[in-house]
């Protein structure tokens, strides 16, 4: 996440009132490694940043108002997977700000000047209503806006030292051309099946002997798409990457049959570059998180982590609600759009 993209997004926070819950003292401490302290007031802070993410975006989807109290799919509420997810990211932060020395870390001017500006921008942006709620003091959101600049930098330092070499070979992608011949539908029979069968064989002879398998789909009324494959690829199905991967360039493959049709393709190329240099990419990065997360599990094996979660306990989703508002007006011909927050309270 872009240094200015925490602050941008939590520019608006509309927050109801907060119930039922003890008091968070900011200063409390909810993790320790090292010497390094992370209090109540940046983890809450940075959870409630998270929480405006969901509640803004994806409570549609995973149960609208009341969404925290749902079953995810790990078998907690969704309030208890977040939560740990994000005590996991404060216990990585403070272990990343404890070995910046070890790998000669540390914050530019620019660095601190854009968490400056944009803390600033931030409490100018926000009712002293909304920042008590969420402790958005500018010194929670400018260590909090610290600590993921860290992280940022951090992580770019650890992965230069990962081996991460991906041949073209290990990242070698083919390309194809295919024709499906969809069934009407998912229940269709068999007499139906064998009509789209008999149409795809009398596709597939022809397109044997054409020189341009894309022509020639047109010409027979049928569109050819294109798709770039591994091995391990199932677009536009399995069987069709099965297939078409134990043949030459040039070659057409027979009617293959697969759930809901069936498909002729053509494999148009043994290495496409293009997609080949975004599967590289794609290994080399997969290769990267590997490394930086063994460091990460090796210093929490290493260092003394202290998690105070009575404090970390105080932070509710279900008695707090928080949303990233976009306040827009419209005069005449000009229109301006500011974030705003807003706190509205409510008797529960």
């Amino acid at each position: 996440m872009k240094k200015r993209a925490l602050i941008l997004a939590m520019a608006g926070i509309l927050s109801t009132s907060l119930t039922g819950c003890g008091s968070l003292k900011d200063d409390a401490v909810v993790v320790k490694a090292g010497d390094t302290e992370i209090t109540a007031g940046v983890a809450n802070f940075y959870a409630r940043y998270t929480q405006a993410q969901y509640e803004t975006y994806l409570s549609g989807y995973l149960g609208g108002d009341d969404m925290w109290s749902k079953n995810a799919s790990d078998g907690k509420t969704y309030e208890e997977s977040i939560k740990d997810t994000l005590l996991d990211d404060l216990k990585n932060m403070a272990l990343l700000e404890e070995h910046m020395d070890e790998y000669k870390v540390s914050l530019t001017k620019a660095d601190k000047k854009a968490v400056n500006d944009a803390a600033k921008e931030f409490d100018k942006a926000n009712s002293k209503k909304v920042k008590d709620k969420i402790s958005a003091s500018k010194e929670n959101v400018k260590r909090t806006m610290t600590l993921m600049t860290i992280e940022q930098r951090m992580r770019k330092a650890i992965v230069a030292d990962a081996d991460v070499k991906v041949s073209d070979e290990d990242a070698a992608q083919k390309r194809m051309q295919y024709v499906a011949f969809d069934y009407s539908s998912s229940d269709a029979s068999d007499d139906e099946k064998a009509q789209v069968k008999q149409k795809a064989e009398a596709f597939a002879e022809g397109a044997k002997k054409a020189d341009d398998f894309e022509a020639y789909a047109t010409e027979q009324g049928a569109e050819a798409k294109t798709a770039t494959f591994d091995s391990d690829s199932v677009n536009p199905s399995a069987e069709v990457v099965k297939a078409a991967d134990k043949l030459g360039e040039g070659e057409v493959t027979g009617v293959i049959e697969a759930d809901g049709g069936c498909y002729v393709a053509k494999v148009t190329s043994l290495m496409d570059e293009t997609a080949t240099e975004t599967k590289k990419e794609s290994l080399i990065s997969d290769k990267q998180d590997k490394y930086y997360k063994k460091i990460l599990k090796k210093w929490k094996k290493e260092e003394k982590i202290t998690v105070h979660k009575g404090n970390w306990n105080k932070v509710s989703f279900t008695k707090l609600s928080v949303k990233i508002k976009d306040d827009s007006t419209t005069t005449g011909t000009d229109s301006t759009s500011s974030t705003d927050a807003a706190a509205t309270d409510s008797a529960n």
